[in-house]
């Protein structure tokens, strides 16, 4: 196998972009960007520390849980959790993110590509205080790109069509896999009482 380890070599097999697909890329977000945004139950973020070293993350709430500031600002929050926080430490190092949300039923998907940093300041926290569970901090991130994505993945996929979802039992409960995948004791005894541990720390961190 050869592997592809120079721009040219890459470009060699794939050629050049099509024009609407490097025109589509916006500066800022337009109002059809910001109406994809509001109506987003979920988004997942993406960063990297100082060393490369890559990281994504799921966020989800209710529809337009991250706020639309202006044409170049959006907030997200970041709520209670398991406290790894990863996302956050690589923010610290490198504010590069790049962010993807998705819409329940749309098979496209907006990317928005920008630096980001984190705040404790009243008046962005104060943007989810109509929320049942408060953020701790909020993650503020200036636009530099925003561009809505095809639809042929989701589509490939089938996400959204219910026949394509599978039976919850084909896999085993996050206690069953998480008991099993650690070598550090979860503080509870039987499978029952892994699971119900698990089911209580996520429901307590809604």
């Amino acid at each position: 196998m050869t592997k592809i380890d120079t721009q040219e070599k890459l470009r060699a097999i794939y050629g050049q972009p099509m024009e609407i697909a490097v025109a589509k890329c916006l500066p800022a977000l337009d109002p059809h960007c910001k109406h994809f945004i509001e109506l987003a139950p979920f988004a997942v973020i993406s960063s990297a520390d100082s060393n490369g070293d890559a990281d994504v993350s799921p966020r989800g709430d209710g529809p337009g849980f991250v706020k639309v500031i202006d044409d170049n600002t959006i907030v997200m929050p970041d709520r209670p959790g398991n406290n790894r926080i990863d996302t956050l430490a690589n923010i610290v190092d490198n504010p590069k993110v790049g962010m993807l949300f998705f819409v329940p039923g749309v098979n496209e998907t907006l990317r928005v590509n920008g630096k980001a940093e984190i705040s404790t300041d009243p008046e962005l926290l104060g943007l989810f205080a109509d929320t049942p569970k408060a953020p701790i901090t909020a993650i503020k991130v200036v636009v530099e790109e925003a561009f809505l994505h095809c639809a042929k993945s989701l589509m490939r996929s089938k996400l959204w069509d219910p026949a394509s979802q599978i039976d919850r039992k084909t896999l085993p409960t996050l206690g069953k896999m998480i008991k099993e995948q650690t070598s550090t004791d979860i503080p509870v005894g039987t499978q029952e009482e892994a699971d119900k541990y698990f089911a209580q720390s996520i429901a307590e961190r809604g």
